[in-house]
C-alpha cells in the first residue's frame, strides 16, 4: 500500500488504492514506521490513491502534527480531482503544501 523513496532530505511515500476506516490505522502505522527520527520532510504522493475518507484525512493530520512537533513539514502531491476537492472542502489545502508532482523538476505548488 505504501512505497517509499528518498530524495535528499525528503521522504516520499507513494500511497495507492483507498484509505478509509478499514485500513487507516495500518496506513498510519506504516507511515510512522517509515519516518526516521531525523526525518523532517514528508511528501505524500497520491498519484495512485483513488479514495480518501475522513479516517484517511485524520491520518494525514496526525502525521502532519508529528512532523510539526519535530520542526518538520508535510506536503502532498498528485491529487486527483476528487481528492483535491475533498482537501478543499475539509480545509486541508490550507494546512499542507500541495504540489502537482513529486518530481523536483515538476514540483510546482498548486496553491
Amino acid at each position: 500500500m505504501i512505497d517509499t523513496a528518498r530524495e535528499g532530505p525528503i521522504l516520499i511515500a507513494g500511497l495507492s488504492g483507498r484509505i478509509d476506516g478499514t485500513n487507516a490505522r495500518q496506513v498510519q502505522t506504516e507511515l510512522e514506521s517509515a519516518l526516521g527520527d531525523d526525518d523532517r520532510r514528508l511528501l505524500l504522493d497520491f498519484a495512485d490513491l483513488s479514495y480518501i475518507s475522513s479516517a484517511g484525512l485524520r491520518v494525514v493530520l496526525l502525521v502532519a502534527r508529528q512532523l510539526d512537533q519535530k520542526g518538520g513539514q508535510l506536503a502532498v502531491c498528485s491529487l486527483s480531482e476528487s481528492i483535491s476537492e475533498i482537501f478543499k472542502i475539509s480545509g486541508f489545502d490550507k494546512i499542507s503544501l500541495i504540489y502537482k508532482s513529486p518530481s523536483p523538476r515538476h514540483r510546482n505548488r498548486c496553491r
